[in-house]
């Protein structure tokens, strides 16, 4: 009922019961229709508002679900970009990182070749000026020998013994060129390096006596030297071997390892990157959550609120119908009429009415000293400061008009029945409202409880990642620094080993060479000492 409806009741009311006025059932009527019209009219616009509303609601649904699609797509669509970028970015890093240590390797071995190739080159200018200053003595030697004057020379000064003895000591010296000829042709092959022995042995087969023993001791101690010497090479060549095969597996699994461990810290960064965002997620959704429950907390007491106050109001209606009923019963249909309850008396009241005195009769007060009052309604002061209108001239003694007012009193029930109606629906909307209510809070309480233990585990699982993370980028340093160490051990073997391992069957074929023409000069020397004998 609107407050323009209640005051026209209230006017009503107030007008029928003015003294010397004899209610009209036309007026009734005329107001009663009056009343029946607007709230027709009220019933279409709340009709037609609703259904708009209920329109406008149903676009609103359609174009949010539309735009909650698009935006969860582009929303799966990014997170899918971030990821793969994340990936992307972790193999760069991981290639950088490998290009770095691949430029500092590489920038070490062109060092490191730069100065072994000065160093030879340094060797090898050094031979070359040996082998020069060789050369140049051989032949100033055999000018010097060939010379004219010099073979005038030996032949005087050079004894000539008898037939036998000559051809002996021709032998002998044959013997001698032949050997020292073995001799220079070793020294001169160069593959083993300068040899000094060689020249001392050449040194000690010059003179004119010449002991054969002491020279075949000399090529003896050589013969074994070289066979030390290249029993040295042969082990070490082993041990170059074995020092590669291990030195590269080692570097093969320590590489292994670092692969490893990129790929754990890519994954533990990965997974670190979606356990914050879920963390963040669940943080926002409790926060969400929190707000949703604060406003739904304050709109729950608001709805009650207006509750309170429409059983208030239609409770005050509908008693002050009753009681304009009642007051209508009373002139139209006494039989039917309620009397008011008698007021209990206190007792001095009850003491004064038995020493025979009065007690006075206090009014009601409320709404036209009914006795009813309501707290949050106001209705309009100037409609009820007006007069009612002045009764119509009658004539003759006045008749009741009860068929008319029987009406009326049927449209009074009528709006009672809508009242109790109306605090029915407001009673069913509260007990719904209240149960929807109770039912949010415990969803939400249950999925807050549920989002609090999720945010705990995801948190453990952070702090557990993190600490993965740490300990893979540990073991990769570490792991680095073992490959850099093994790098460099690997290098230094290179150092070492490469020039034995390139030359190696040059030199032992060499050596072999050279041993093989030593025995041949001792078998020479042998046979020589043989022949004296």
């Amino acid at each position: 009922m609107t407050d323009l409806d209640r005051q026209e009741v209230l006017s009503f009311i107030s007008g029928s019961q003015g003294s010397g006025y004899a209610p009209q059932g036309g007026e009734i009527n005329g107001i009663l229709k009056q009343l029946h019209d607007g709230m027709g009219a009220d019933l279409a616009e709340l009709t037609a508002n609703e259904e708009a509303a209920i329109k406008s609601f149903n676009a609103l649904m359609a174009a949010k679900k539309k735009q909650v699609s698009v935006l969860s797509a582009s929303i799966e669509e990014k997170m899918e970009r971030v990821a793969k970028l994340g990936v992307d970015v972790a193999n760069m890093k991981n290639d950088l990182a490998a290009t770095q240590d691949a430029r500092a390797d590489d920038q070490q071995f062109l060092a490191d070749m730069e100065k072994n190739c000065a160093s030879k080159a340094a060797e090898w200018e050094e031979r070359k000026k040996l082998r020069a200053e060789e050369l140049l003595a051989i032949a100033e030697t055999i000018t010097v020998l060939n010379d004219d004057d010099a073979l005038e020379l030996f032949k005087k000064t050079l004894p000539s013994p008898s037939a036998s003895f000559v051809q002996l000591r021709a032998n002998k010296r044959s013997l001698l060129g032949q050997a020292r000829r073995l001799i220079s042709t070793t020294s001169r092959s160069g593959a083993l390096g300068p040899r000094p022995e060689l020249n001392f042995l050449a040194l000690a087969m010059q003179g004119k006596k010449v002991s054969f023993d002491k020279v075949i001791k000399m090529i003896d101690s050589m013969v074994a030297t070289l066979a030390t010497e290249q029993t040295d090479d042969d082990q070490k060549k082993v041990y170059c071997a074995k020092e590669f095969d291990d030195s590269d597996d080692k570097k093969k699994a320590v590489e292994r390892k670092i692969s490893g461990l990129e790929t754990a810290i890519a994954e533990a960064e990965d997974g670190l990157a979606t356990v914050k965002a879920e963390i963040k997620a669940l943080e926002d959704g409790i926060k969400a959550l929190d707000k949703e429950v604060a406003e739904a907390t304050e709109q729950r007491k608001q709805e009650h609120a207006e509750f309170t106050e429409l059983i208030a109001s239609d409770t005050a209606a509908k008693k002050l119908l009753d009681f304009a009923k009642n007051r209508l019963q009373k002139f139209y249909n006494p039989a039917l009429y309620r009397p008011p309850p008698e007021r209990d008396l206190t007792e001095a009241e009850r003491i004064t009415v038995n020493l025979g005195g009065d007690v006075p009769t206090v009014a009601p007060g409320g709404i036209a000293n009914t006795g009813i009052a309501v707290q949050f309604t106001q209705l309009s002061s100037s409609r009820q400061s007006d007069a009612p209108a002045p009764p119509p001239e009658t004539f003759g003694a006045y008749t009741k008009q009860g068929a008319k007012n029987t009406g009326v009193i049927g449209m009074i029930d009528l709006l009672i029945q809508d009242l109790d109606k109306d605090m029915t629906e407001g009673r069913t909307d509260e007990e719904h409202a209240q149960a929807n209510y109770e039912a949010l809070m415990a969803d939400s309480a249950a999925k807050r409880s549920q989002d609090a233990k999720s945010l705990v585990q995801k948190q453990g699982a952070k702090a557990g990642l993190e600490g993965d993370l740490a300990e893979h980028a540990d073991g990769k340093a570490a792991a680095s620094s073992e490959l850099t160490a093994t790098l460099k051990y690997i290098q230094s073997m290179h150092n070492d080993c490469d020039w034995l391992l390139q030359y190696f069957g040059v030199r032992k074929e060499a050596r072999a060479q050279e041993v093989d023409q030593l025995k041949q000069a001792k078998a020479i020397l042998s046979g020589a000492d043989f022949a004296m004998l």
